[in-house]
């Protein structure tokens, strides 16, 4: 019997020398394949995958401003088909349903680009949204840029006035009650609505483009007259009244004010916020209040947007495709702490470069919409584009800080000021539930969510599980674990847990997301690893693990929780966070050996050992980047590369 167990013990002995070996080596050599895609300035860029609906509007903004191109629209016509699925539909991630407003978005860009009715493809776009509703069940954004060309009737249209403009910050539905994405879309948009453009759409050949096919003819349901649905539908059919005789000089003023409040708040690569909708809207804005395409601040915007373009190639010719944002601050930062993590020296040359390119980009010299909730606080945070000081957020901040604390800088006079102005910020952003939201402090009012024009995606940013988690693990690595502020922020994430032992995940694919960022806040803020909040954050993890050994979650759990939540084929990006969950809660110590949880521990770190590309990457052809909960999703290319790097480097700092 001893024997047999000595034999047992030796064989177990010898598979985790096995299994650590083989991790050094997977270590080492996506390690490489990080260094040598940092750029020569210090930073790191993924591409950014979403959906052709970027493209779809950007060929349908530039017919509407008169800048088509054939050098634009056939190789952004080629991407778009390509893009198509064999149902004929277009869906909004991988291996997702098809979506009926991305759908019918693609359908129409391709009519401009030439395509007819009658092409197989067409008829099979056609037949789905048809199936599921028609234009009269797409989202209000889709039936917005079909009235710009007169293929929906703008009275159909839910009306957002531009006076909301004189509201103060204190009044209900005033601008600042809206997240700073949906802020900047709604502004431009008062704009657009009340002076309803129609400028008719034809093809490349001069013909007019029709819609007859996407139509089913049915009416929307009146929501329930006693019900907030209900109560702002008839809000806005007051709206809509109003706008046929409004009071002249208080709109021609609202609509001043609207205009300069775009032009203040456009950046200096020519973009607002960063992101694809407010760009495009408030270039449709301002050409409507009549800035000619000339004008500097829409050739910025319009030379801005050429910078978001990605070139690439299929079988049928090249293609032109526009990434939604960028996210440069994010990879670095993220980068950055896989490279120490994975035990790269703090006076690394490739650790220097990167700090100092954070360093340079910390947003100090102006401010932001986030001052209408914090006007004392002093500046401090960075963003997550290159250019979007107006917008720097508590995530990316909260991140750098971790990463930047850990760096042996040669002025380390300058880091310490930077750090501790950026903690200071970062820290002054909780909101009064002891939360943060990304961009604001107190970004809770749900009576935007109530209004008819916003049917897609989330309008307000209250505080989340994953950015709270990741502010209070800084904050607790300064040094604060025992302030009010720090426990105030663990009561949240506490609160917060749902009853299986998992959190939500508002910024990334989903509860295993918010798990594996709440368990090493927790741990980091002297959370007891043997807690049931932790012990249940644990076991929900394995619970979830794939026979594969790696982790995934579909995006349909943001519809679906019952279904999806923490299900879903294996991905290299879910897989690390839910390692460095694990590893937080000591699962992968010398201790655990013989557990259960280390036995997941190990598993998870063989599925990243044996799914690694020669190279030193991982594929990943699966979302797991969340824009809108439900509605939009990003295939964030450095994922794929750092949050392995990360597990694996926490793996093996924990073996003997």
């Amino acid at each position: 019997m001893t024997q047999t167990a000595d034999r047992t013990d030796t064989s177990a002995s010898a598979a985790q020398v096995s299994l650590d070996a083989n991790a050094r080596a997977a270590l080492d050599t996506a390690v490489g394949l990080l260094r040598s895609q940092q750029h020569e300035n210090g930073w790191w860029k993924g591409a950014l995958d979403t959906n052709v609906t970027m493209d779809a509007e950007d060929l349908l903004m530039r017919a509407f401003l008169g800048i088509s191109s054939p050098e634009v629209t056939i190789p952004a016509a080629r991407w778009i088909r390509s893009q198509q699925r064999a149902d004929g539909t277009w869906a909004t991630f991988h291996h997702g349903p098809g979506d009926l407003s991305t759908t019918i978005e693609a359908w129409v860009a391709l009519r401009l680009a030439g395509d007819e009715p009658d092409d197989p493809h067409m008829q099979a776009a056609a037949e789905f949204v048809r199936a599921q509703g028609g234009i009269e069940a797409s989202r209000v954004f889709t039936r917005i840029w079909l009235a710009l060309f007169g293929l929906w009737s703008w009275d159909d249209c839910p009306n957002m006035p531009p006076e909301i403009m004189f509201l103060p910050s204190w009044a209900p539905l005033n601008i600042y009650d809206w997240g700073c994405w949906a802020r900047q879309t709604i502004v431009p948009l008062t704009i657009v609505g009340t002076l309803r453009p129609v400028r008719p759409l034809r093809t490349a050949t001069g013909d007019p483009i029709g819609i007859d096919e996407l139509h089913t003819g049915a009416i929307s349901p009146e929501p329930r007259l006693f019900s907030a649905k209900g109560a702002f539908a008839r809000l806005d059919s007051v709206l809509h009244t109003y706008a046929r005789r409004p009071i002249g000089p208080v709109r021609r003023l609202a609509m001043r004010q609207a205009t300069e409040w775009i032009l203040a708040r456009q950046e200096a690569d020519g973009g607002w916020g960063g992101i694809q909708p407010p760009w495009v809207y408030s270039l449709l804005a301002l050409n409507l209040m009549g800035y000619p395409i000339d004008h500097p601040a829409m050739k910025a915007g319009l030379d801005g947007l050429d910078t978001f373009v990605l070139h690439g190639q299929t079988p049928e010719g090249p293609t032109r495709r526009l990434e939604a944002c960028q996210s440069p601050v994010w990879d670095t930062a993220l980068a950055l702490a896989a490279l120490l993590d994975a035990g790269a020296p703090s006076d690394d040359p490739a650790v220097l470069r990167a700090a100092n390119w954070l360093l340079d980009e910390q947003v100090t010299g102006a401010g932001g919409d986030w001052q209408v909730r914090r006007p004392d606080l002093p500046l401090g945070g960075w963003a997550f584009e290159f250019a979007n000081d107006n917008y720097p957020d508590t995530d990316d901040s909260a991140e750098i800080i971790l990463s930047l604390r850990r760096v042996a800088h040669p002025e380390p006079g300058r880091l310490t000021d930077a750090l501790d102005r950026a903690v200071e910020w970062t820290a002054g952003m909780q909101s009064r539930d002891g939360g943060w939201g990304a961009f604001d402090a107190d970004n809770t009012s749900t009576v935007p969510t109530m209004l008819p024009f916003c049917d897609f995606g989330a309008v307000i940013d209250p505080p989340s599980a994953d950015v709270t988690a990741h502010v209070v693990e800084m904050l607790a690595r300064e040094g604060d674990r025992h302030t009010e502020r720090v426990q105030r922020g663990v009561r949240w994430l506490l609160d917060n847990q749902e009853p299986d032992g998992s959190w939500f995940g508002r910024w990334g694919a989903n509860y295993i997301y918010g798990t594996g960022a709440a368990v090493p806040a927790l741990i980091e803020a002297g959370v007891d690893p043997g807690s049931s909040a932790i012990r249940s954050a644990v076991r929900w993890l394995t619970e979830h693990q794939n026979p594969d050994g790696g982790w995934g979650e579909d995006l349909r759990s943001y519809r679906d929780r019952d279904k999806w939540a923490g299900r879903g084929e294996s991905t290299p990006s879910q897989t690390g966070w839910a390692l460095i969950a694990l590893l937080a809660a000591g699962c992968g110590s010398a201790a655990f050996r013989t557990d259960s949880d280390s036995s997941a521990v190990r598993a998870g770190v063989e599925y990243l050992v044996v799914t690694q590309r020669i190279d030193g990457g991982w594929d990943e052809d699966y979302f797991t980047g969340t824009g809108f909960p439900g509605d939009f999703y990003i295939n964030y290319h450095m994922y794929r590369l750092v949050f392995p790097i990360w597990a694996l480097g926490r793996y093996l700092r924990g073996r003997p």
